[in-house]
């Protein structure tokens, strides 16, 4: 069966539609996607992606909790508004690649082996991580409303998505995925989406 993420000419699909489907398959066929949709050097549909989930999320906060607004402008929708674009044009890009960056650094310690001496294990690039923690933040386009167990439970489905994308595209033993992955999992999911904030609420 052809993935959603494969076209006559190689590549993905790009546009509204490329993202719903990108969305999709992330959520319900992980492991697809990391084989056919993540490709060396192609960063741009990732960095979209991850765009527009901190949209969706910035978008389902405030509109379950006005109250998350700051006071920008006098006016309360001018300054959502504004707060929307800040994240979207700003925030998203910086927090996925400040995320990325840890995760490099992380894929760089997994794969640090000893054998007759110090080396590194065979792994992907830079771009193909980049697009992993991209399309592994999926969950957390539906954890905008501020309900902690929500939050929770897609920033944990997220983790794991990040997870097996890292075991999927850089080959990684299991104890070697979860050096990999857990440390841009905590920043990005955990503290960027508030995450970590919800289990402090839930256990009070």
């Amino acid at each position: 069966m052809t993935s959603w993420f494969e076209d006559p000419d190689g590549g993905r699909a790009r546009g509204p539609r490329g993202l719903a489907r990108a969305w999709v398959e992330a959520l319900i066929r992980p492991r697809r996607l990391f084989v056919n949709g993540v490709t060396r050097g192609d960063q741009a549909p990732a960095l979209t992606f991850a765009v527009a989930v901190a949209a969706a999320f910035t978008l389902g906060w405030i509109a379950v909790d006005p109250s998350v607004i700051p006071g920008i402008v006098e006016s309360v929708p001018l300054s959502a508004v504004v707060l929307f674009l800040v994240v979207v044009a700003l925030g998203a890009p910086v927090g996925l690649h400040l995320t990325a960056a840890v995760a490099t650094v992380s894929v760089i310690v997994a794969s640090v082996e000893f054998d007759g001496g110090l080396s590194l294990r065979d792994r992907g690039g830079v771009s193909e991580t980049v697009q992993v923690v991209a399309y592994a933040s999926s969950p957390m386009a539906l954890a905008g409303p501020p309900i902690p167990v929500v939050r929770v439970l897609c920033g944990a489905y997220a983790t794991v998505l990040l997870l097996i994308g890292f075991r999927i595209v850089h080959g990684t033993t299991p104890i070697r995925t979860l050096v990999a992955g857990l440390p841009p999992a905590v920043l990005g999911y955990g503290i960027g989406y508030r995450v970590v904030a919800s289990i402090r609420t839930l256990v009070g």
